[in-house]
């Protein structure tokens, strides 16, 4: 396939992302402007985001909202525990 009208872009990035990046795309022999091309193909080939987002936790996104209700139910709750085994307990019951 030849491409007849390749555009350019330009990009910004912090060094040390740009080094780390190139550090493992040298080691599987491909080039960054392969890797972005790549990455811009799977945005078409998916229609969406071509991988899976994470939080600083390495929560996804329907992970960490998934933590936030049960952190917000929890505080809700009635129920305490004194002691971390009677929490198990009671989580094993259901």
């Amino acid at each position: 396939m030849i491409i007849k009208n390749n555009e350019q872009i330009q990009i910004r990035i912090d060094s040390k992302t740009k080094n780390e990046a190139k550090k493992i795309l040298d080691g599987l022999g491909m080039d960054m402007s392969s890797a972005i091309k790549i990455f811009f193909r799977q945005i078409i080939n998916t229609k969406n985001f071509p991988c899976e987002l994470r939080d600083e936790n390495g929560l996804t996104l329907q992970h960490a909202e998934v933590l936030r209700q049960s952190v917000v139910s929890a505080k809700n709750s009635a129920k305490s525990f004194n002691k971390g085994s009677a929490l198990i307990r009671e989580a094993l019951k259901d």
